[in-house]
């Protein structure tokens, strides 16, 4: 399956931590960048795919469930810390689920939003 967990750089202090972000850490040029926030626990977010654009998905905050398939396999991936992003190429369905009080979900994307770009019926997905 097209996916990757990917390092983020921390600086650590004994005031707090900083995550790094720069460009040699995401593998595209990041065109978008947006977060989910105030989701209700029993909501589930995602629900698509997309036919060129990837995306890097952090838990800022919080945690939460990221389910993943390819049409053959699915696997099910738990963000809960902030230097840990989930790379996703494309052509891979994903659901985020099971959130948790106060979670954040950062999003990097490769591309600027193209609804074109969006695969959003699963059986459309399936036989692509």
């Amino acid at each position: 399956m097209k996916i990757e967990l990917i390092d983020i750089p921390k600086i650590e202090n004994s005031l707090g931590n900083i995550a790094v972000i720069e460009n040699e850490v995401i593998p595209f040029e990041i065109k978008r960048v947006y977060y989910l926030y105030d989701i209700p626990s029993s909501a589930i977010r995602g629900g698509h795919s997309h036919k060129n654009l990837q995306q890097v998905l952090i838990a800022i905050s919080g945690s939460f469930d990221v389910v993943l398939k390819d049409g053959i396999s699915e696997n099910t991936i738990t963000l809960n810390k902030p230097n840990k992003g989930l790379l996703i190429k494309n052509n891979i369905w994903r659901e985020l689920e099971n959130f948790s009080s106060g979670a954040v979900c950062l999003v990097l994307a490769s591309q600027v939003f193209d609804e074109s770009d969006y695969i959003r019926d699963f059986n459309i997905f399936l036989n692509k």
